[in-house]
């Protein structure tokens, strides 16, 4: 193997040794390394189904599923790695996986041949594993033998260099996820002929339009969770609740600190790195009247006595699946009359809209069911008007100032999954047995707001969980983790 330099090498600052004597010691007296993976991994035989069912789907297609490039935070360092949504479903291959890989489905006479290319380990006759701080084992660690990934991925493999020959036989009939790597996507459209022979800006348009179907038929894929899929959320769940249950114990803490909603982020992510991979998403700690922005993540307000602290966190597993969970708490442990009042209200709309939840119905209705108990206590409360039975209809939707976001979305490897869905299949579908997704209803009442009374302004409450569909209904769950009043007042006692 060549020398590599790293792609983003400081030379004003390297003190990398570049003499012969240096190289050649460094270059000898290792040990040889023996394969050490003896056995596929848990998910193996889905992440197969799921290629096989990806392939009925385009016979005859070249299929490419990149995993993606490390992405920029400043300068030369880089976010925390996280491969495409798609080629983790696909391959198995989730946090530990290598940037850059990229999984290639060749067509056969009788379906697809999958093949993971990834740049494999190097040998110590190639100064990368000392002078490459972007991939030298020195530096990140030692990267996986192409022998190791294919038994516990259960994948043809060959070293990333090989991919060379496929980028240059891309035709027509090759179809690509255009997200997951801006650079291959590109080289990919260059090569492309281009129909009047000449690229202009509405063919990459149009060449978009029409390669973004593997994207779509990718998302779909993962509507309906298999029984791997399922355990991962029971799990990710399972690991939010110590979150939550952390960050209540810290609570002292949380209220003596000038920036008392770090505190809670940082708890609830010490657990999410200590049991899981990360946070699923960026942990909302809001509080007072923070809790009316919907995705507040700037978390640096104080936490004071009296107030409701709305958290919005889930763990992401080592395999991506994350959960999506919140809970309205009292920091003072006990919930005043009109937080209690805004409280159930919530939680009576969480609740009609689970208990609506089946096979057949359409996913629409779980958030009618929600919006119509949201009307009904804002207009009881005098809030509307007019009339929830007016206000409900679609040209007028007074009640939805007090919550203008949507009550549910589809969950699993990605925290809002299977995004690319077509709608007649998303928000206009029939669910099914094996989907997971969001119940969330809300009520927000800004701290400005003048058609509320003043004691209601500033208070914010969400409760959201993580719904299975069953053969017969569905099933909470997260319901382990205190969703009544009562039973949250009790939750914080305890603790």
């Amino acid at each position: 193997m060549a020398d590599q330099k790293a792609p983003r090498a400081t030379s004003n600052r390297s003190t990398t040794p570049g003499s012969d004597t240096f190289k050649e010691y460094i270059s000898s007296q290792w040990a040889d390394r023996a394969d050490s993976v003896s056995t596929p991994r848990e998910q193996t035989a889905f992440t197969a189904d799921r290629r096989a069912r990806l392939s009925a789907l385009h016979p005859g297609k070249r299929l490419i599923v990149p995993a993606g490039q490390a992405k920029v935070r400043s300068n030369d360092t880089d976010y925390p790695y996280r491969p495409h949504s798609a080629f983790a479903h696909l391959t198995g291959w989730a946090s530990d996986s290598v940037p850059g890989s990229v999984l290639v489905l060749e067509p056969t006479a009788d379906g697809h041949e999958a093949t993971l290319y990834f740049r494999a380990s190097a040998g110590r006759d190639s100064d990368e594993f000392y002078a490459n701080s972007d991939i030298g084992e020195f530096w990140i660690g030692p990267r996986p033998s192409l022998v190791d990934v294919g038994v516990d991925l259960g994948l043809a493999t060959r070293d990333l260099s090989d991919f060379e020959s496929v980028v240059g036989s891309v035709d027509a009939d090759t179809l690509l996820v255009r997200e997951a790597d801006g650079d291959l996507t590109r080289r990919v459209d260059a090569l492309l002929p281009a129909p009047a022979g000449e690229a202009t800006v509405d063919t990459v348009a149009d060449r978009s339009a029409t390669t973004d179907v593997l994207a779509r038929d990718l998302s779909e894929l993962r509507l309906v969770k298999d029984n791997y899929e399922v355990a991962q959320m029971r799990q990710a769940v399972a690991v939010t609740k110590k979150g939550f249950d952390d960050v209540i114990a810290d609570f002292d803490e949380v209220l003596a600190h000038p920036r008392g909603e770090r505190i809670v982020e940082g708890t609830f992510n010490r657990r999410a790195r200590a049991d899981g991979n990360t946070v699923g998403y960026d942990t909302i700690a809001a509080s007072g009247e923070h809790a009316c922005v919907l995705h507040w993540t700037t978390n640096d307000g104080r936490v004071l006595p009296g107030d409701l602290i709305l958290i919005d966190a889930g763990v992401e597993l080592d395999s991506l699946y994350t959960a999506d969970i919140t809970r309205t708490l009292p920091v003072s442990g006990r919930f005043t009359d009109v937080q209690r009042l805004v409280y159930e209200a919530v939680l009576e709309a969480a609740d009609a809209a689970f208990a609506i939840v089946k096979p057949g119905i359409r996913f629409r209705e779980i958030h009618a069911t929600a919006m119509a108990v949201i009307a009904e206590k804002t207009a009881e409360w005098g809030f509307l008007p007019v009339s929830a039975a007016e206000s409900i209809k679609p040209d007028a939707q007074y009640h939805r100032r007090y919550m203008v976001h949507g009550t549910s979305h589809h969950l699993g490897i990605d925290v809002h999954d299977c995004a690319a869905a077509r709608r007649d299949l998303y928000l206009d579908g029939v669910i099914e047995a094996g989907m997971v997704f969001t119940i969330e209803p809300g009520l927000y009442f800004q701290p400005d707001d003048l058609t509320v009374p003043e004691a209601f302004r500033g208070i914010g409450v969400r409760i959201e969980d993580d719904i299975l569909v069953t053969a017969d209904g569905a099933e909470n769950l997260s319901v382990g983790i205190p969703r009544t009043a009562s039973d949250v007042e009790a939750w914080i006692a305890r603790a």
